[in-house]
């Protein structure tokens, strides 16, 4: 497995040659740095230890400064472990671009969804509203919870009911990579990943069986403006 961490800064829309619309997300793929490798003799498993985004010195601890020191560079605000031997190869101190995936791979990309707070069933578990009249004394309430029968008063777990939305960790898997671009440092990945705007995401090769496709061809705007001119 193989991986990269990045940022998302939103999401656009592109067009192949053939007039296709894909709606696609923005990760800006900064190097990535090698702060550690993980080995079978010392850690009885295999990884990378990946940091991206430099913080400032004053504002990371003793320990973040002399950890990213051993790699010559600065302390990271996001650090993650890619596991697998596929990433073996780079050494510490190594930079990983964009260019590790190329268009036409499918990803699983993991991030911190956005926080929506408390929130009733309706919203949480898309749960039907009550019947709309002044005088029904039901709107937006829960519902009946089964508690009744030969088990009453115990409430079953799995049920649709109030409480924190969104901000957990969750994956999106099989996603294509439309276009790779490591001069300018973003991916353009098809479809919607987690988080809000400029949230940290972990993009891997996908766990699915199929790792790839062929590869989209998009329009290439620059091209057709010089060719107009």
């Amino acid at each position: 497995m193989k991986g990269l961490l990045g940022r998302k800064l939103g999401m656009t829309q592109v067009f192949t040659t053939d007039g296709s619309l894909i709606p696609v997300s923005v990760v800006e793929v900064l190097p990535n740095v090698v702060l550690q490798k993980k080995t079978i003799e010392s850690d009885n498993y295999e990884a990378v230890q990946l940091g991206a985004f430099d913080v400032k010195e004053q504002r990371a601890n003793k320990s973040e400064i002399a950890h990213a020191a051993k790699a010559n560079t600065a302390p990271k605000k996001f650090v993650r472990e890619i596991a697998g031997s596929e990433m073996m190869n780079f050494e510490v101190g190594d930079e990983i671009k964009a260019d590790l995936f190329s268009a036409g791979d499918f990803v699983d990309v993991t991030g911190i969804s956005r926080g929506k707070g408390y929130q009733g069933a309706i919203v949480r578990g898309n749960q039907k509203l009550g019947p709309k009249a002044h005088g029904s004394g039901f709107h937006r309430g829960i519902g009946s919870l089964a508690t009744g029968g030969l088990n009453p008063a115990v409430i079953k777990k799995g049920g649709v009911m109030p409480g924190q939305d969104g901000g957990f960790t969750t994956t999106n898997q099989k996603l294509e990579i439309i276009k790779v671009d490591t001069e300018n440092n973003y991916l353009l990945i098809k479809g919607n990943i987690p988080g809000p705007r400029r949230g940290f995401v972990t993009v891997k090769s996908t766990v699915k069986r199929v790792k790839s496709t062929s590869p989209v061809e998009l329009v290439d705007y620059t091209k057709e403006d010089s060719e107009n001119a």
